[in-house]
């Protein structure tokens, strides 16, 4: 008989490796002018999870429409939000600080019973946006390169769409297709109904409100919106945010009319998830709404369609219509309520991992 040139008793080991945890969020352009928003819609709008259109009837309206018209009004909205500091969008900021205040977590010893030393020898932490930089495979490819061999993907995403948590499995899949050697992967499911969200969403709604000198009469929920076609071929998202709403609901013990639902974020004629949140504050300062407080968790950073749509925009409605005070709740972000939930999930995820 041959004999094996490796022996059952040898000792060659091949190494456990590290475990990666990408955090995701959607992304933002590189800079609030026409030409880099320009790009970033172009990514966005070319992607068959967002816009389900066929291309044939698509491209020359994104290309001579949208991509002609579009770029200078949002560039002139990224650049009331825009973030001096560091010079990018504000999600681009809070993902990455995100992703900076978790590593330091592990490195404490958060997810690691055994401690630091242990923890900076199991983990590696990255962050990523599904468009524009850094992308997700550059995410994937880093995480591999520092020796990771097993790989948790966390969409911050609360609710489940196609055009969200699908899109980014699409691109870790895409990736690991270019891979010979593929790492294990993992990807955290929507958390729309965890205990630990609604009760941190809570909290940070009575400490927004706890600092307010007005009493709302009304707390508004709202949400992203989606195409009412898509929703109606079986996509989770509505039934995902109705169920957010209601629980949230349920903490504060509001009724509907108290604290009711909107959609925000139309894009084209289609129509949309409804009530329309625009529409909703329109019809709240109409009716005798003095004061009103927006929250929207649907987001777990603050971006665009926070800062400028509901901060600005929504504002400027409601007063207009005869409304008097308006707030707008920040999102979790990287607050030490927004850190204790991502800490949450991962270590969650990563049971049997460690």
């Amino acid at each position: 008989m041959a004999s094996s040139n490796v022996s059952a008793n040898s000792n060659t080991q091949v190494p456990q490796g590290k475990i990666g945890i990408l955090l995701v969020n959607l992304g933002t352009p590189d800079a609030p002018r026409f030409w880099p928003v320009r790009r970033f819609l172009k990514e966005f709008l070319s992607d068959q999870r967002v816009i389900e259109t066929p291309r044939i009837f698509w491209w020359p309206i994104l290309h001579f429409i949208i991509l002609v018209l579009r770029p200078r009004r949002i560039a002139k909205h990224y650049a009331a939000i825009w973030n001096k500091e560091t010079n990018e969008g504000p999600l681009k900021a809070i993902t990455r600080s995100q992703a900076e205040k978790f590593a330091a977590w592990i490195g404490a010893g958060g997810l690691d019973p055994k401690g630091r030393r242990r923890a900076r020898e199991t983990f590696f932490i990255a962050w990523a946006v599904r468009y524009r930089k850094p992308d997700i495979a550059q995410g994937i490819v880093t995480l591999k390169e520092h020796g990771c061999a097993r790989i948790l993907v966390l969409p911050l995403y609360p609710q489940y769409a196609a055009a969200t948590t699908a899109s980014v499995n699409d691109k870790v899949f895409e990736t690991l297709k270019a891979m010979r050697w593929q790492p294990a992967v993992r990807i955290a499911p929507p958390y729309f109904d965890d205990r630990t969200y609604i009760g941190l969403l809570a909290t940070s709604l009575r400490a927004g409100l706890s600092r307010l000198d007005f009493v709302p009469d009304t707390i508004l929920v709202s949400f992203h919106g989606l195409p009412k076609e898509v929703a109606a071929k079986g996509d989770p998202y509505y039934g995902q945010c109705l169920e957010t709403w209601r629980l949230l609901r349920e903490d504060f013990g509001l009724g509907a009319d108290r604290c009711p639902v909107g959609f925000q974020s139309r894009f084209g004629s289609k129509e949309w998830l409804q009530p329309y949140t625009a529409a909703m504050v329109k019809s709240l300062a109409a009716q005798g709404t003095k004061g009103l407080v927006v929250i929207a968790p649907g987001f777990s950073a603050d971006c665009l369609e926070t800062l400028h749509e509901i901060a600005i925009e929504c504002r400027e409605i409601f007063l207009e219509n005869g409304g008097k005070n308006f707030a707008a709740i920040p999102c979790l972000n990287d607050s030490e309520l927004g850190m204790m939930l991502i800490n949450e999930l991962a270590a969650r995820e990563l049971k049997g991992w460690i």
